[in-house]
């Protein structure tokens, strides 16, 4: 067990959480990027109206989900040395959760277009399908399993 004090936690969770959103966000970045770009291709006139909604709605998860994951720094900017740190890192952490949410549809979005695009509809549906099933899995269900099982760390709070 640690000895800190809550406010020494309350500072080690919230560096812990900065660096598992730099990591994060490095890729909603680039996922926004691509999904930006896109609209300035030659073959982006020629969608039709499914992907043309996929695209939109995709470009807008991501943006949803770059806000929601910056949010924490935001947050904590704005209420910098105002002795809220317990309550910085607790609403940071939901709204970290809530973007990696996001982000799992977004990217789900990304690969259903590019794949509708390049081999079909049917093809973008599956491949879709198959990485909702493996974000939720991994980010999901994994972290689910584990703390059933007792391997959480009491160390992590």
């Amino acid at each position: 067990m640690r000895r800190e004090t809550p406010l020494e936690r309350a500072d080690r969770n919230f560096i812990e959480l900065l660096q598992e959103l730099r990591v994060t966000q490095t890729g909603v970045q680039i996922l926004f990027a691509f999904l930006l770009s896109l609209a300035f291709t030659p073959r982006f006139p020629d969608l039709d109206s499914v992907q043309r909604a996929t695209y939109i709605t995709t470009l807008l998860l991501a943006v949803l989900s770059s806000v929601l994951l910056t949010a924490p720094a935001a947050l904590h900017r704005r209420l910098f040395q105002q002795g809220a740190k317990p309550q910085i890192v607790a609403v940071s952490s939901h709204l970290a959760q809530i973007g990696m949410g996001v982000l799992a549809f977004a990217l789900t979005g990304s690969v259903l277009l590019v794949v509708d695009v390049t081999a079909g509809r049917l093809e973008g549906i599956l491949a879709g399908a198959a990485t909702i099933v493996v974000c939720l899995g991994l980010w999901g269900l994994v972290p689910l399993l584990m703390k059933r099982a007792g391997s959480g760390n009491t160390d992590d709070s």
